[in-house]
């Protein structure tokens, strides 16, 4: 298998030769890095998103979308699946690297994270790769600039001609499709969060519905939030058991019941104030080899109307 940057960069070179199919604006910065906007100063798109949820995952995943009801209104879902949730989901998708350059301020998710390799996940997994490109999916609502390239330079040992950044704002159409794409990261990351070996999880498929775009980012983070807490479902296939599967789902979260842009202003948007729970997937099937299926949770289709203004 290629590195995950190597994969991400062939997906990244397919949404520049079809930028003007995609509305995506590509910007070559003073060091021959490119920035790619996925939806900052463009509105961002449903095709665009999926193909930067597949860029997140370094092409290890399948994304297609669906059409579903919540609250009686047909919505677009985005549904992904894998059999490699260990390297798509916790190495490449998750969003793990606080970008903070003077006054710019973002989330890194994509592959690039695993050059670095600092962050706990890829200790469990023992992943860490060594690549000529760095991707970094950028969720922001300004685009970067050279400093911000020349800082993943640096951190990555990758030089900033191999550096792409797909941007996008929480605000956009891609905003809601890549945070749709993410119900089967989430139920991963709180298995190993809970201390279940993220290498024996062998497949992971989820599906969550497209949060209508606000007009401001605070709240389309609760929108997308809300659409993976209470309208997402996810299946793993996994070859061992466990005794915390019920802590999987965000039912689990005392904060379970209400739309969550009230719970995060309560905090101050303070998400470190959050429990974990509250951030997992809304329907949770497990599949043991040889053993037992368990389902938990369960989707809350009136918390998500009201979200969504349904």
């Amino acid at each position: 298998m290629d590195s995950l940057n190597r994969m991400a960069t062939e997906l990244v070179d397919e949404a520049i030769d079809f930028a003007d199919e995609l509305t995506i604006d590509v910007h070559a910065l003073e060091g021959d890095a490119a920035v790619l906007d996925f939806g900052v100063e463009v509105p961002g798109a449903v095709e665009a998103g999926m193909l930067l949820a597949e860029i997140q995952t370094a092409g290890l995943a399948t994304v297609q979308s669906t059409m579903a009801t919540v609250g009686g209104a047909p919505l677009n879902h985005v549904e992904l699946s894998t059999d490699h949730p260990a390297l798509a989901l916790l190495c490449s998708q998750k969003g793990g690297w606080e970008l903070a350059v003077d006054d710019f301020q973002a989330l890194g998710s994509g592959p690039a994270r695993a050059l670095v390799a600092e962050e706990e996940a890829f200790q469990r997994i023992g992943y860490r790769e060594d690549a000529d490109f760095a991707v970094l999916a950028v969720e922001t609502d300004e685009l970067p600039d050279e400093d911000v390239a020349s800082q993943v330079a640096e951190r990555t040992g990758v030089p900033e001609t191999g550096v792409f950044l797909p941007s996008f704002a929480t605000a956009s159409v891609t905003g809601s499709v890549v945070a749709a794409a993410r119900a089967a990261e989430l139920a991963v990351f709180r298995l190993a969060e809970l201390g279940f070996d993220p290498v024996s999880v062998l497949s992971a498929s989820g599906r969550a519905p497209v949060a209508p775009v606000a007009d401001d980012e605070a709240t389309a983070m609760a929108r997308t939030t809300d659409a993976l807490a209470y309208g997402s479902e996810v299946h793993l296939t996994v070859d061992e058991s466990f005794d915390r599967f019920d802590e999987v789902p965000s039912v689990a979260a005392r904060e379970y019941g209400e739309p969550l842009e009230g719970v995060f202003e309560d905090v101050d948007w303070d998400f470190a104030e959050l429990p974990v729970e509250l951030f997992g997937p809304a329907a949770v099937t497990i599949d043991v080899v040889g053993g037992d299926t368990h389902v938990v949770g369960e989707t809350s289709e009136d918390v998500l109307a009201e979200s969504f203004g349904l």
